[in-house]
């Protein structure tokens, strides 16, 4: 008698096994745990899609407000990545990850659960955003130290993956759970299976050898590499358009445009969840398929900004294609681990946390910012005609996907 958020859950503790097994990850408790802790940050990323009715209703809030709560969580995340490096490379995934997710995920999650304000809702989802900071660095670091750089990419590609059920598991699985017990109760057994997944970390998490002679550096040392700052402008945008749109504007865009019911737009977005989660796992082999990373990555992310131009293009046309272009964008707009791939091959190991994690705050930061001038551009478009303000925010999405590109192309395309 599971509630339907705690049966996906079970389901994805399956499906990441079998997935890291085909991927090459060992399948340790620890890393079980892991995975466990960022299909969960996944989730939070995107949650707020779906409850944006019952929290309009419940509480009051516009979606402008759920747009800057959203941001909230990306920047919060993307502020404690420098910290988290550090962290990494000093005390250890084990601890980092155990006590921000508990602390953070956990705490924020009862906060949200008890929320009777805007403000609370802000607050809970900064909280929750530092609590899911560690989770998928912690992952990346212990493959990065324990494993060859050959199957790097792939590792990155199949956790990502893995976690990209948390985003599935926050559309009809989510919807199915609010119409049930609430949007509340929802939310404290989410806080309690953050608790439980955390003290997993700790018991079974086991830290990668401290590495040994030189260990200094700082992330200053990291920024002083040319070759890595053609790579961070396409770090800052390439995941802006697919955690924007299935975040938070895919809800209202269908909504506002189409007037497709609340079970409609549930669907879209479990079409737009496993969409990303093919994108993930079709983009891990491909580098080494292919023999290049860079124009895996420049292919895939033309064709997420075509798709993109085309929703700018007729953003009031046929809902069936809009929900087949938004699926688009998520499905070759996952780059996101083979560009952390190839600048890992600039890293020295002994910074290896720090770069990750500096990639990260690029990619998380991005989408923050980005998610603050969408709502605003949303905002300054109300009283226009509904399809005005997507008609803006799908052009704008195509253009940064563009200028990141742009630098990208001279870059140098490197393998293990």
């Amino acid at each position: 008698n599971r509630q339907p958020s705690q049966q996906y859950t079970c389901a994805d503790a399956v499906a990441m096994s079998r997935l890291l097994q085909l991927s090459g990850a060992p399948m340790t408790l620890g890393i079980a745990f892991l995975a466990l802790s960022y299909v969960l940050s996944q989730f939070f990323r995107v949650f707020l899609a779906v409850l944006v009715a019952p929290l309009k209703a419940d509480l009051g809030l516009e979606t402008d407000t759920l747009a800057t709560a959203s941001g909230l969580w990306f920047l919060s995340f993307a502020a404690m990545q420098i910290p988290v490096g550090w962290a990494l490379d000093t005390i250890g995934p084990r601890r980092t990850s155990a006590y921000l997710f508990l602390i953070g995920a956990g705490g924020g999650a009862m906060l949200f659960a008890a929320a009777t304000t805007a403000l609370h809702i802000k607050a809970a989802m900064i909280l929750i955003g530092i609590g899911c900071a560690p989770v998928l660095m912690a992952c990346y670091y212990i493959f990065v130290r324990n494993h060859p750089p050959k199957q790097f990419a792939t590792l990155a590609a199949a956790m990502i993956g893995v976690g990209t059920l948390g985003n599935v598991s926050a559309s009809v699985p989510l919807s199915w759970a609010v119409d049930l017990v609430g949007w509340r109760v929802t939310m404290w057994l989410l806080a309690a299976i953050c608790s439980a997944i955390a003290l997993g970390i700790w018991r079974f998490v086991r830290d990668p050898e401290q590495v040994t002679g030189d260990v200094g550096g700082s992330v200053i040392d990291l920024l002083r590499i040319p070759a890595l700052w053609l790579i961070l402008p396409l770090m800052f945008v390439n995941y802006v358009p697919a955690a924007a749109i299935r975040g938070l504007w895919i809800s209202p865009y269908l909504s506002d445009v189409f007037e497709l019911s609340q079970a409609q737009i549930g669907r879209a977005t479990l079409a737009m969840g496993l969409a990303m989660v093919v994108g993930v796992f079709a983009y891990g082999p491909l580098d080494r398929i292919l023999g290049t990373r860079k124009w895996v990555i420049i292919g895939g992310n033309l064709i997420m900004a075509t798709c993109l131009l085309a929703l700018f293009a007729n953003p009031a046309g046929n809902p069936a294609i809009a929900i087949l272009l938004m699926c688009g964008v998520g499905l070759f707009g996952a780059t996101y681990p083979v560009v952390i791939a190839h600048a890992r091959t600039l890293f020295p190991t002994h910074l290896t946390g720090r770069g990750v994690t500096l990639m990260n705050l690029f990619g998380i930061g991005g989408v923050g910012l980005l998610q603050f001038g969408s709502g605003r551009m949303h905002t300054a478009a109300t009283g226009a005609e509904p399809t005005t303000a997507y008609h803006s925010l799908f052009g704008s999405f195509a253009i940064i996907i563009v200028i990141g590109l742009i630098p990208y192309f001279f870059s140098r395309d490197r393998m293990d």
